[in-house]
């Protein structure tokens, strides 16, 4: 059974170990709860669609371009361990941070911004009353966020944050674009053809 103090030993032994840029994740996932994964996973989603792959393991990461990571980080419960995520996360690699929390008290995406600050946070509401909490930031302790449950949306900002020195990562965002605009011209078009009725029926 793994416990809190064995991930931040894990945390913090990553922050001084001596590896390559590529053999470390560029996108950290976290979550309050592994509740929340259900919302979360259209994160993954998202970067997978770019083409990144996840790293489970840090001795053995994946040789794609870009990766990334999850982990169950509460803000609540294991305030240690979300102090050792954030410290640590620049010098693990981290560019970006996608944090998604759910309750009225969803304080993960907020501390998180002030804990690993400069790296820019994204905070994902799980659910609707949610979104005043990520929201509420004070001056100078900046946080970016996302509607509720809109975590895929959150992970395509995350890669246009990595796209702004990457070409190739740059070309798949347009790709992606493009395809998710085609799609939406094909059912337009079957709904014209079809008709209002028969297209319901279809679908």
């Amino acid at each position: 059974m793994t416990d809190i103090a064995e991930l931040r030993a894990l945390f913090e032994s990553e922050a001084t170990r001596d590896r390559p840029a590529t053999d470390q994740p560029d996108v950290g996932i976290i979550m309050g709860s592994d509740s929340d994964l259900d919302v979360m996973a259209g994160a993954s989603a998202a970067l997978e669609d770019l083409g990144f792959e996840e790293v489970t393991d840090y001795d053995d990461p994946p040789a794609a371009e870009f990766t990334y990571e999850s982990w169950v980080v509460s803000a609540h419960r294991t305030p240690d361990l979300m102090y050792a995520y954030g410290e640590t996360a620049r010098e693990r690699g981290l560019d970006v941070i996608l944090a998604g929390a759910g309750g009225k008290s969803a304080d993960l995406p907020n501390m998180t911004a002030s804990i690993a600050y400069p790296v820019p946070v994204i905070g994902i509401p799980v659910q609707e009353k949610s979104v005043d909490s990520v929201l509420g930031m004070p001056t100078g302790a900046p946080i970016t966020a996302v509607d509720a449950g809109k975590s895929y949306n959150a992970a395509l900002s995350a890669a246009q944050i990595l796209a702004r020195s990457d070409n190739t990562l740059r070309d798949r965002l347009v790709e992606l674009h493009e395809e998710q605009s085609d799609g939406v011209a094909d059912v337009s078009q079957a709904l014209h053809e079809s008709g209002t009725q028969q297209f319901r029926d279809a679908n």
